[in-house]
Order: C-alpha cells, then structure tokens, then sequence
C-alpha cells in the first residue's frame, strides 16, 4: 500500500520546509501563528492514525503582544494551511 501525502484542506501538500500558518491559543483568545514544517509525523497513541507536524514558528502572528519563544513545537496538522514555501517568507 502507497504512503499518501499529507495535505491540507486545499489540497496543498505538507512537507518539510513549508511555510504554514495555524491557530494558537493564547489566554482566552485565539491568534494565527505561521511556523515552518521541519518534520511530519503520525501519532497511533489513541488507537487511530493522527497526523502532527513538528514545527518552528517564525515570530510573525496575529494579536497586540509578540511570541514570547521561538521554540519548535509538535502540532496537530487538522487546521493547518499551507502558505509557501520557506524561502519565500518576507
């Protein structure tokens, strides 16, 4: 059986090096954070396949206040949308 691509709900692919943007919580209020994909993963944990992307965010988000680190983080690929690639970030 062929291993299928990871996509997001366009249709693009997620792989290592793109630029994605996703939902990130902080407080009581919701914000979009862009990252890039370093790494994409499957979490069989609970019994079913999950889709998770280890990611590094890049600084830029929604919101007053700045991201306080910079660290990469492992996420959950369900709202994730992909919005180029790495070396095309401004």
């Amino acid at each position: 059986m062929a291993k299928t691509d990871l996509t997001d709900f366009t249709g693009a692919v997620i792989k290592p090096g793109r630029l994605i943007a996703y939902p990130t919580r902080r407080g009581n209020r919701v914000r979009n954070t862009e990252a890039v994909v370093l790494e994409t993963l499957s979490d069989k944990s609970s019994g079913r396949v999950v889709p998770k992307l280890k990611v590094v965010p890049t600084g830029r988000e929604s919101g007053v206040s700045g991201r306080k680190t910079l660290q990469q983080q492992t996420i959950g690929a369900e709202h994730v949308v992909v919005i180029g690639d790495a070396g095309e970030s401004k």
